[in-house]
């Protein structure tokens, strides 16, 4: 693969359709028709917000699993200046040890950042704020919600970070590392989606972040070591190890 070829598979088309579906989504209703479909689903209000499966096991417990492999992660990347079966990967483990927490910490920034409410928090829902797009601005007559983006769904989409590490480490293997990272990032977002805590487009928006911090930091840290082969079995140089 040519960096051309590289740049366009895993930067420029993934912008084009991110662009696309943004543009979609906010210049429709979306986002408030899953929302309705969801909410009449659990019979007029969000029953599963505080159910034990969703809330505790799947939110808050699958919440602790992830920060639980990151630091197994950053572990073993610290454990590869010693032990000798893991020098070969340092590079990339340190990779994963730095893009999985940044990607989560954007995301949460931008929590802070913007004004986006729950689908809870709304009139609409049962709460009692205005619903307003992404877009829209603040009245400054409302509280500022801080549910956008989707933050629980960024512990599932950081694992995208695995297609880079298998790109550089295990080529064969890439699919699944993103497969992994997809999976658990759409298994989270629906979770929260089902509680009345997102809207579609804000889960869109973190796994937007979730990809492009992990390509930025790909860039950064491994992709000047060359792009391997996606049919090769990885080697390696004495300098590699660092």
């Amino acid at each position: 693969m040519t960096n051309s070829q590289f740049w366009r598979s895993h930067l420029i088309a993934p912008l084009m359709i991110f662009l696309l579906l943004v543009g979609l989504l906010e210049q429709s209703q979306i986002d408030l028709i899953v929302a309705d479909w969801l909410y009449q689903l659990e019979g007029g209000h969000w029953i599963l917000r505080r159910n034990f499966l969703f809330s505790n096991i799947l939110h808050k417990d699958a919440a602790q699993l992830v920060k639980a492999l990151a630091l197994l992660v950053f572990g073993l990347a610290a454990a590869s200046h010693r032990i000798e079966k893991l020098r070969p990967y340092r590079r990339a483990l340190w990779y994963l040890a730095l893009s999985m927490p940044i990607s989560a910490l954007l995301v949460s920034a931008g929590k802070s950042l913007t004004h986006v409410d729950c689908p809870w928090d709304l009139l609409r829902y049962g709460g009692e704020q205005h619903y307003l797009r992404l877009f829209e601005l603040h009245t400054g007559q409302q509280s500022h919600g801080k549910c956008f983006p989707a933050g629980h769904a960024s512990g599932g989409y950081a694992l995208i970070a695995l297609y880079f590490f298998f790109l550089q480490t295990h080529p064969r293997w890439r699919f699944h590392g993103l497969g992994i990272g997809l999976t658990c990032g759409v298994l989270f977002g629906l979770t929260q989606q089902l509680r009345g805590a997102h809207f579609l487009s804000h889960d869109l928006w973190t796994l937007a972040i979730c990809w492009f911090n992990s390509l930025a930091w790909y860039w950064i840290i491994l992709k000047n070591r060359g792009l391997a082969d996606p049919n090769a079995t990885i080697t390696y140089r004495q300098s590699d190890y660092g």
